[in-house]
């Protein structure tokens, strides 16, 4: 951080925040850093250590609404005590901030300048550094509605809330004991394991078929021989518009025992097919598997089309005169290209196909099966973790499986992206 000696003034700002820009006659900047240091031993001793100290406690007195006893509300506590820490981050960059302003003025001076003023600072920040100036407010909102409920998620995942434990009775720090009973508790770890598998299958076949049939739907309709393209094009975005969950809800009725499908079924003599009941496993993965493709191809289809229209035609035709068949031009010209622009999307697809929340949610949901605990056998780890957070109060043992989302959706996704073009031949394409 420094170069060369640091001076006195710079001292007084690591000894007390503010203090070197004051001895630099900076009163107005000194003043908002002495101000800071106020707010935050303020509230470190009026509230802040108190929340840290029910961090690591989760409160020590239970509630007795009997008996008119007021006690500790456990998840209030870390939650407030994860704010604290935040608090504490915080309070230490803006700390570091004072010190290293403190340390270019002194740099500033040594060069025969003058120390700026609180109106030439701002003035920076409306111009040089403007970028910190429009993303102060994205990164608070950020912080606060996206970090902050996953770092609390986090920390739920090492605790015994839920189930019985549930405020007012005080909730405990049990470290790995919930991801231990999902890897071995006889009551989770059979339906954990399933499930797992089932969603790592789903995730890849799903994201190969969607992202396949897209780019062969998008190289069909960009031949010249085909014609109308354009009303070809419009069947697939009519379907991409309609809202997913009416989609949704509209295959079930259609493979539902009273549906038209049921209904032709029977008219032809035969008995209706129970195309989502209980005990129809496959097939109806294999629904959903298909009727997820049809929500999904139109997006890849138009983000396929438009790459299409970039590929280096000289290429082709070089390869044409070579005497390259069409499969050899698509495997090495066409594919490698769209492969390196569209590898972020197919992550970002496998991701949404291994959360996908709705598909069998909307289809199947509410079955619960002999041989899986609170799921059935079409249930994906997201949908599982929604059954035992929500509808039966295992919020722990949720917060867990999330974490173990996040971990394998993360490893496999970075895994994926350093092994593809767009991370090793990012210069080819350019």
């Amino acid at each position: 951080m420094f170069t060369r000696k640091i001076g006195k003034n710079v001292i007084a700002s690591i000894c007390l925040m503010g203090l070197g820009q004051l001895m630099y006659g900076q009163i107005g900047k000194g003043l908002l850093y002495l101000a800071i240091l106020a707010c935050g031993v303020l509230y470190a001793a009026l509230r802040g250590f108190s929340d840290l100290a029910g961090f690591f406690t989760l409160g020590t007195k239970e509630k007795d609404a009997w008996f008119g006893i007021e006690g500790d509300n456990s998840v209030v506590m870390l939650l407030m005590g994860i704010l604290f820490i935040a608090a504490i981050m915080l309070f230490i960059s803006l700390y570091l901030s004072n010190i290293r302003d403190a340390y270019e003025t002194q740099i500033l001076v040594e060069k025969g300048g003058k120390p700026r003023t609180f109106l030439e600072d701002v003035k920076k920040l409306l111009d040089e550094k403007f970028y910190k100036t429009a993303l102060f407010l994205p990164v608070i909102g950020v912080s606060i509605f996206s970090i902050l409920p996953i770092v609390f998620m986090i920390a739920v995942a090492f605790t015994n809330y839920g189930g019985n434990i549930v405020p007012p009775k005080l909730v405990d720090w049990v470290g790995f004991k919930n991801f231990i009973q999902i890897a071995t508790l006889s009551k989770f770890a059979p339906t954990f394991g399933k499930i797992l598998n089932w969603n790592l299958l789903w995730a890849v076949s799903s994201t190969f078929l969607n992202y396949f049939a897209g780019l062969g739907l998008a190289l069909l309709l960009n031949k010249k021989c085909v014609r109308g393209t354009i009303i070809w094009r419009a069947f697939p975005i009519l379907a991409y518009a309609i809202p997913g969950f009416i989609t949704l809800l509209g295959f079930r009725f259609m493979f539902s025992y009273g549906g038209p499908i049921n209904q032709i079924i029977m008219d032809m003599g035969y008995r209706a097919i129970g195309f989502l009941d209980i005990d129809a496993k496959w097939m109806a993965r294999l629904i959903g598997l298909l009727v997820n493709a049809w929500i999904t191809v139109p997006s890849i289809m138009l983000l396929a089309t438009g790459i299409l229209t970039n590929v280096d035609v000289d290429q082709l035709e070089a390869a044409k005169i070579d005497g390259a068949k069409r499969w050899k031009q698509f495997t090495k010209i066409v594919f490698p290209f769209v492969l390196f622009s569209t590898t972020p999307v197919i992550i970002g697809q496998f991701i949404g196909n291994f959360n996908n929340f709705g598909i069998f949610f909307f289809l199947r949901g509410g079955l619960y099966m002999d041989g899986y605990f609170l799921a059935s056998d079409t249930d994906l780890l997201i949908n599982w973790l929604y059954n035992l957070s929500i509808n039966n109060n295992y919020y722990n043992i949720g917060a867990a499986i999330s974490l173990v989302i996040f971990l394998i959706t993360s490893m496999i996704s970075l895994l994926v992206y350093v092994k593809s073009p767009s991370y090793k031949e990012e210069d080819i394409y350019r």
